[in-house]
């Protein structure tokens, strides 16, 4: 399935590829792991109705560089999204962040001190506890991962992919997602940069999560297995302000299960809107 990103953005580590759509008020969205920006084919034009809509793919994903050597950080990952920002010149728009983009756009909101407009957040990795599962073996037995065999390498990606989705995918959909992670050097890089990813990098600044100001929502597929409900639940203790949504029969991936609820959510705007 085709979705190209045109526009090129140099890091210190390589090259960010972007795109830019329609026109209005900003909004950015921002994907998680191991997605890419093609999470956001169908949600992306259509905000684009009545929006500019910038998408991305971080560092080490998608059709973005990937190379031995690369800082995949969270920390990284929110340097660049801040740079871009720059580069794009926007002061303040509306930021949408799922998975590990929660944590990028928290911590280039709290930490590179960046402004938005206002932030929604789904199923997104924001702090607490959330090194577990597959995620917490990778990163205590990297080495092995690295090594194994292609078609088990693959397998295993697949069959990751297809855990985050309640609804199920659509086989070129998840051929699509796969791409990127295949072969020697994509399996190389799947495992730099979940081998990269630490808790650490959301404990930095949790203590500063009560003291958001901006507008902020958050909506959860109620079958998330990826990070379950209480997940949401302690974010919204943390920013207690934030409405808190549900979407039901859906999981991690609302883009992929819900995707109409979803875009429903993102067009409703705010209350500080009207």
């Amino acid at each position: 399935m085709k979705w190209t990103l045109g526009e090129e953005f140099e890091t210190p580590d390589g090259t960010v590829r972007w795109r830019r759509l329609g026109s209005g008020d900003p909004v950015v969205l921002v994907h998680g792991t191991p997605y890419s920006s093609f999470l956001w084919r169908d949600i992306a034009p259509a905000l684009a109705r009545t929006r500019t809509v910038f998408v991305f793919d971080h560092l080490g994903f998608g059709q973005s560089d990937q190379h031995e050597g690369q800082d995949l950080s969270l920390a990284a990952h929110a340097r660049n999204f801040a740079r871009l920002l720059d580069h794009w010149e926007l002061s303040c728009p509306s930021v949408v962040a799922h998975d590990i983009g929660g944590a990028v756009a928290l911590r280039t909101l709290l930490l590179e001190e960046r402004s938005y407009r206002d932030l929604t957040l789904f199923d997104a990795v924001s702090g607490g506890e959330w090194e577990r599962g597959l995620f917490q073996l990778i990163l205590e037995h990297t080495e092995v991962f690295q090594q194994l065999p292609d078609y088990a390498h693959e397998a295993l990606v697949a069959s990751h992919l297809r855990h985050a989705t309640h609804v199920g995918f659509r086989p070129e959909v998840l051929d699509t997602f796969l791409a990127p992670w295949r072969a020697a050097a994509g399996q190389a890089a799947f495992y730099r940069q979940y081998s990269q990813i630490r808790q650490a990098d959301t404990a930095a600044y949790e203590h500063l999560l009560g003291g958001m100001s901006l507008p902020v929502r958050l909506i959860w597929g109620r079958e998330d297995r990826i990070l379950p409900p209480e997940y949401a639940e302690w974010l919204h203790e943390r920013i207690p302000h934030a409405e808190l949504h549900w979407i039901e029969g859906a999981g991690h991936l609302l883009q992929e299960d819900a995707p109409g609820q979803l875009l429903a959510y993102l067009t409703a705007g705010f209350p500080s809107d009207g």
